[in-house]
């Protein structure tokens, strides 16, 4: 087993090989390399992300966006990252909000749910489509569904509930 970066506290009522286990597993996951340089860079999520999405669509209350499972993307079983998913969900439904919440008002992301059904393969091609469900003075709800392009099935869907709150002005 590789020795990691920093000590490691283990509890006492966890059996030994169940300890071995998972530090085994964070290390097969490169949890315990450091981290490339060219990844250090400020916002390199987002940027890895926006790389990959295109927007095909929009609308009022209404967007849709393609994307690519690139391997930058990709987990340790050949799927779309849950991390990604949500880095595009959330992209995704601040977009979206933003065809009906005015430039006036702040979104604050208060609540983000998503259910993960099925998995995209690499190379597999996504359309994301989101849609409001409901807009007031002060609160948005936008609904969110990633479906493979080939064969239209349902692989993740979502909800988020944004607070539209006015810009401080100081």
């Amino acid at each position: 087993m590789k020795a990691s970066r920093r000590e490691v506290t283990i509890s006492k009522q966890i059996p030994e090989s169940h300890v071995a286990n998972t530090l085994e597993f964070f290390d097969y996951e490169g949890a315990t390399t450091d981290l490339l340089p060219n990844c250090r860079g400020k916002d390199f999520y987002s940027h890895l992300i926006l790389g990959i999405l295109q927007v095909h669509r929009v609308e009022r209350g209404h967007l849709t966006c393609l994307f690519s499972v690139e391997p930058a993307v990709v987990n340790f079983y050949g799927g779309l990252h849950g991390g990604a998913v949500a880095a595009i969900a959330e992209l995704v439904l601040i977009a979206c909000a933003r065809t009906v919440v005015a430039e006036d008002k702040e979104l604050f992301l208060g609540e983000l749910s998503l259910s993960y059904l099925s998995s995209a393969p690499a190379k597999a091609e996504v359309v994301v489509d989101a849609s409001v469900v409901r807009s007031g003075r002060n609160v948005t709800v936008i609904a969110v569904e990633f479906k493979m392009k080939k064969t239209s099935k349902l692989i993740y869907t979502g909800r988020a509930t944004f607070y539209n709150m006015p810009i401080a002005k100081l």
